[in-house]
């Protein structure tokens, strides 16, 4: 069962969802008020500054160009794009403000460091790109001016350069933290509400399946309580050895529905411990608690889905049920050996067999009436594995390959 898997991965989705709802305002926003800003200003420049040349145009230019990237977004709903266009608009033209307005003492410059603030709001990558070019600018604006290399004069009237000063920083400064800080305060807020939200939704959901892995065991603890209730009144040995039988493949589902609500991982269980309790289980059931017959285990930390934790614990419940009915029918003494290796991400071998008297070689699935021979065989199939009988051994021991079901549909062992 991968129930747990799912309900990440439509967390990580939603989240992923509101993430980019969020960058797209915080982007709308951002860009729809730098663009009201910059037409303020370049009407500034014409009216109160008598600054007629190149920053008046570009920053108008900007305006009108933004307003009709932000409109085509409309059309191609691709966020990285308009912030692309964007952002490399807003680099060209803060160069060529910078370059007329001063060069490196122009204080324009600090615009630069709003575009790399904006590449880091929208991804690391971009703000890294960003700031990489915005520092080569300044160095090389640097440069031009300390070797008196003029790429651009300075068309700021004299008098009106403490004003354009003043505007400028003011600009600065009121995008960096009224527009930016504030939308990015805003989102952060929705996100760390919409994430808390999430976390109790994923809680709740935890809660309700362990309840229901809960009950799932306790159906089942009925089912095995009825059939042992029934087996009291049987008084044939062959029907009461078949009820006995189905009473411990049901007891052998429940005990993993039991471990999986007891642990905080719901999708998976640790097994070495669940193969001990179920043969431990089956030894005091077939044999009484005054026995002889030792369990030797040999499992690695290994931690295994319910769809294949169910049909593996089936499959081992009847290896170790004919090993205790007819390897060591007639004695209470002897060993059963349960070895669980892993090959691979998703491939194990699973070593099970007795020291008993085993059965004869022209003895198989197809050909014998017991259900738990087919079972194994079976089962084996069902996880995608294939079953080989270990000869070189006394007593009967099989050497069962298979494969980690992801996720099994309602299938029948039949």
């Amino acid at each position: 069962m991968s129930e747990k898997p799912i309900f990440i991965k439509m967390k990580k989705n939603e989240k992923h969802r509101e993430r980019l709802q969020d960058k797209t305002r915080l982007l709308f926003r951002v860009n729809l008020i730098a663009s009201a800003c910059c037409l303020v200003f370049a009407i500034l420049c014409w009216q109160l500054m008598d600054i007629v040349r190149v920053i008046p145009q570009v920053m108008a230019g900007f305006a009108v160009l933004n307003g009709l990237n932000l409109l085509l977004h409309r059309f191609h709903n691709k966020l990285v794009i308009t912030y692309n266009i964007a952002s490399i608009m807003a680099l060209l033209g803060s160069v060529a403000i910078v370059l007329y307005s001063g060069g490196i003492n122009s204080p324009f410059i600090f615009i630069l460091a709003l575009i790399v603030f904006a590449g880091y709001v929208t991804t690391r990558a971009y703000g890294q790109v960003y700031l990489a070019i915005n520092l080569l600018i300044v160095v090389l604006i640097f440069s031009q001016s300390v070797g008196g290399v003029g790429l651009g004069e300075n068309v700021v009237p004299e008098g009106s350069r403490n004003l354009f000063a003043f505007l400028s920083i003011l600009l600065s400064v009121y995008l960096l933290g009224g527009v930016f800080g504030r939308n990015l305060l805003s989102a952060h807020h929705r996100l760390y509400r919409s994430k808390g939200e999430m976390e109790q939704r994923m809680q709740e959901k935890e809660i309700l399946l362990k309840e229901v892995h809960h009950r799932v065991k306790n159906n089942l603890q009925t089912v095995s309580s009825l059939l042992r209730m029934q087996s009291r009144s049987i008084e044939d040995p062959d029907t009461l050895s078949l009820i006995r039988s189905s009473q411990n493949r049901v007891v052998a589902m429940a005990m993993v529905h039991e471990m999986l609500y007891m642990r905080e991982d719901l999708s998976k269980i640790e097994y070495r411990s669940y193969v001990q309790e179920l043969g431990e289980y089956l030894i005091r059931s077939i044999k009484g608690p005054q026995n002889k017959i030792s369990l030797k285990i040999d499992i690695p930390e290994i931690e295994l889905g319910i769809d294949t934790a169910i049909p593996l614990g089936l499959l081992i419940n009847e290896a170790v049920t004919n090993a205790l009915k007819y390897g060591f029918k007639d004695q209470d003494e002897g060993q059963i050996s349960i070895v669980l290796e892993k090959e691979d991400k998703t491939d194990y071998i699973l070593r099970i067999g007795d020291n008993g008297v085993g059965y004869p070689e022209s003895v198989s699935h197809k050909t014998t009436k017991s259900l738990g021979l087919k079972l194994i065989y079976n089962l084996s199939r069902q996880l995608r594995g294939s079953v080989i009988r270990d000869a070189s051994k006394k007593g009967t021991n099989y050497i069962i390959r298979f494969r980690e079901v992801a996720h099994a549909p309602f299938h029948t062992i039949a």
